[in-house]
């Protein structure tokens, strides 16, 4: 798997908390309770796009994955409510004012689900802000979603799902996408066209949990603290069962378990390996005008 940078917790969990393993006197170890700078930890929030046409025909007959007709699904009228409902909860919530950053999967249920879940309301005339979605995209019946007040959006191959075989996940050109949610960020993407979907080779379990690794230590590099995170069920599913293995395994289950349609879930991404440069915010160097600042323990110690 390589050098894993950073670890997941479930925010549930103390936010602090990282399992570690000690010592107890009968020799048995135990996961504990752990402690890990505030400076080098962030909140992300991981979105599994809403149900797509794919997922409908797919649960039909698994063979339907292999049609054309799914190329580049888009979300059903029943994915676009879990979207509302997802909208309402992270705004009652208060998550949607605290993220900072949107990173999202360059497809096209991915993109709906981010604007529709973390985008502003509907465009209003005289705003002059450029739009997340312009009205109709992506074969909706939606109108047009606004940037106001919102976060940056930027789009990333590397939290994709699963590439090859699947023409559902197939992604369409970057021109295209441009043109549709003009105000997401294309710029890490190198190729217009899809150069990482093979017809014949669909990638396997290992590599989609080694890019998805490498991906989070990625987002650990961010200077952004509060991130939200819209991708798929099978690349959430591999990645993070890397994840947790040093932990109770109840919080080994709670970390790994699937996704469904819409479902959003929060952990605590710790960087482990000193990748992010950031300096704590709320530390403070304390400090004495006059004396000796020696500590009781050491008195004792005399």
């Amino acid at each position: 798997m390589g050098l894993t940078c950073v670890s997941l917790l479930n925010i549930n969990c103390c936010f602090f908390c990282f399992c570690s393993m000690i010592k107890y006197l009968d020799m048995e170890t135990k996961p504990s309770q752990g402690l890990y700078p505030l400076h080098r930890c962030k909140t992300i929030h991981l979105v599994r796009h809403a149900q797509g046409i794919h997922n409908v025909e797919g649960e039909k007959n698994h063979k339907a994955y292999l049609s054309e007709d799914l190329f580049d699904a888009h979300l059903t009228p029943l994915g676009w409510q879990q979207v509302d409902n997802l909208h309402k909860h992270v705004n009652a919530s208060g998550i949607s004012n605290r993220i900072e950053l949107v990173v999202v999967s360059p497809l096209l249920r991915t993109l709906q689900t981010a604007v529709g879940t973390f985008g502003g309301e509907g465009y209003k005339d005289g705003v002059n802000t450029p739009l997340l979605m312009t009205a109709g995209a992506g074969n909706s019946d939606r109108p047009a979603i606004s940037r106001l007040n919102r976060p940056p959006f930027i789009a990333v191959e590397s939290c994709r799902e699963h590439l090859g075989v699947h023409p559902c996940d197939r992604r369409s050109n970057i021109t295209k996408y441009r043109e549709l949610f003009p105000a997401i960020d294309f710029s890490l993407i190198e190729t217009d066209e899809d150069v990482l979907w093979k017809p014949d080779i669909r990638e396997e379990d290992k590599d989609i949990a080694t890019r998805g690794v490498k991906f989070f230590n990625w987002l650990s590099t961010r200077k952004e603290k509060e991130i939200a995170v819209v991708t798929h069920s099978g690349f959430l599913y591999q990645t993070l069962n890397s994840f947790g293995n040093d932990c109770d395994p109840s919080v080994k289950n709670e970390i790994s378990k699937k996704f469904v349609n819409c479902e959003l879930r929060s952990f605590v991404l710790v960087d482990k390996c000193m990748s992010s440069s950031d300096p704590p915010m709320t530390n403070y160097p304390g400090t004495i005008l006059t004396g000796e600042d020696a500590s009781s323990d050491i008195a004792d110690q005399k």
